[in-house]
């Protein structure tokens, strides 16, 4: 096969004989189908090609889009390690190392830090929840801004406020910050779990993001507990205001405990008020059901097969990176797909979804769609693999990342950068 770093870097090149799956080309199933590419002035375009290369059956796929991460809290592991694994020794580890640590200094090198690691494996656009609980949120929010700046044309940002549902309320504290997310032009969010007035603050947070013209992104029912039914209060709260811009949940695990006739109510819910779902696989599996010498039942991925049957709009993302979240992940989307499939027995379904990693999530979140077809930027991925078995037994470490019709060095940072934001923590 052809080495790619060693590509024209002039003219018109078209790429024979690549495959990629079905869904990119119009059609249905789990199979691949046969693709070339012509590529010249960094997009995908039509006509004769001066150079012809045999890309050898190849996989092809767009590059990534990851629509819900923690850029903020990532790479904090070695300062601040989870002492249990749990979700309540999550939440006060990040806690007391935000008060602690979180300058505009340490923030911006660890989400650069981040976004390094996402653009060398292929991402082109992230949605971040933003810890915004003041004062955090005026360090943290101009710090997003800037690296929007500095990643423009590499990596596309949005950003998404978090705050805990206690919180919000419709005067005070939430909705300056809503009026901050506004101002940065980014998503209106919260952390939403059963309080006993929970319908009314989930209202509260659909009425300042239409007055704001905002979408919306929450985070929903993280547990295992049968009884946190917020997603349902969710779907209902935006059916009867009538919301009328994007909503997003994401997690839904309790779906997963739940009896069949509830769960299934709830879906049929949540289909007929248009809201889209991520699911976070990896973290979910990290820690939920996680109890001290008792290996855990439950995987606590959200009813993604029953999701899809129903037609919600569906994507997974990598959530937390090396923080008490979730200890492991750099930012690859391939990764988080194949750990996807696994684990939600994806495999031998009428399809595998690679768009929920790439054309979807834009969709969701409203970047640009960048399909495999003429008009596109060539930004692309191309795996030394022919088959969704041979995509998945290995990392693919020796992808290859174009982007604008040239193959990128994929230089992943050392982790070593961060070594003095860790000292004396």
């Amino acid at each position: 096969m052809h080495d790619f770093m060693a590509l024209p870097g002039a003219g018109r090149v078209r790429l024979e004989n690549l495959v990629t799956p079905a869904c990119y080309t119009g059609g249905s199933g789990p199979g691949f189908a046969p693709i070339a590419l012509t590529i010249a002035g960094g997009r995908i375009t039509e006509g004769p090609a001066d150079t012809h290369l045999d890309m050898g059956g190849r996989i092809v796929l767009p590059c990534g889009v990851d629509m819900h991460t923690h850029l903020d809290k990532g790479h904090i592991w070695q300062r601040a390690p989870n002492p249990d694994g749990t979700f309540a020794g999550a939440l006060e580890t990040v806690g007391a190392d935000r008060a602690a640590n979180w300058s505009a200094g340490d923030v911006r090198r660890r989400m650069d830090f981040s976004l390094r690691c996402a653009f060398a494996h292929g991402t082109r656009a992230i949605r971040t929840h933003l810890d915004s609980v003041p004062p955090q949120d005026e360090i943290t929010w101009p710090v997003f801004a800037e690296l929007r700046a500095d990643w423009a044309g590499r990596i596309e940002l949005q950003g998404v406020c978090l705050v805990g549902i206690e919180d919000v309320s419709a005067h005070g504290a939430y909705a300056r910050t809503a009026d901050l997310v506004q101002a940065h032009g980014g998503v209106l969010g919260a952390v939403a779990y059963p309080l006993p007035d929970i319908a009314e603050r989930v209202r509260f947070v659909l009425d300042m993001a239409q007055a704001r013209r905002l979408a919306v992104d929450f985070h929903v029912d993280e547990t295992l507990d049968p009884g946190s039914a917020v997603l349902r209060v969710i779907a209902e709260a935006v059916l009867e205001t009538g919301f009328a811009h994007r909503v997003v949940v994401g997690h839904c695990c309790s779906l997963s405990t739940q009896g069949e006739a509830e769960s299934a109510r709830t879906l049929d819910l949540v289909a007929e008020a248009g809201i889209s779902v991520v699911s976070l696989p990896m973290c979910n599996l990290y820690l939920q059901d996680r109890q001290a010498g008792r290996t855990p039942r439950y995987r606590g991925i959200t009813l993604v097969q029953e999701m899809a049957a129903r037609g919600i709009p569906l994507a997974f993302a990598s959530d937390n990176t090396r923080d008490p979240f979730y200890a492991y992940g750099d930012m690859d989307l391939l990764e988080v797909l194949r750990e996807a499939v696994r684990i939600g027995h994806l495999d031998h379904g009428k399809e595998l979804w690679p768009m929920t990693v790439n054309e979807t999530p834009a969709r969701i979140c409203g970047f640009a769609q960048q399909p495999l077809s003429p008009g596109a930027p060539a930004d692309l991925l191309l795996f030394n693999a022919r088959s969704w078995t041979e995509l998945f037994a290995r990392p693919q470490s020796d992808r290859i990342v174009m982007r604008a019709g040239r193959a990128i060095a994929r230089n992943l940072p050392s982790f070593a950068e961060l070594d003095d934001l860790m000292e004396g923590a």
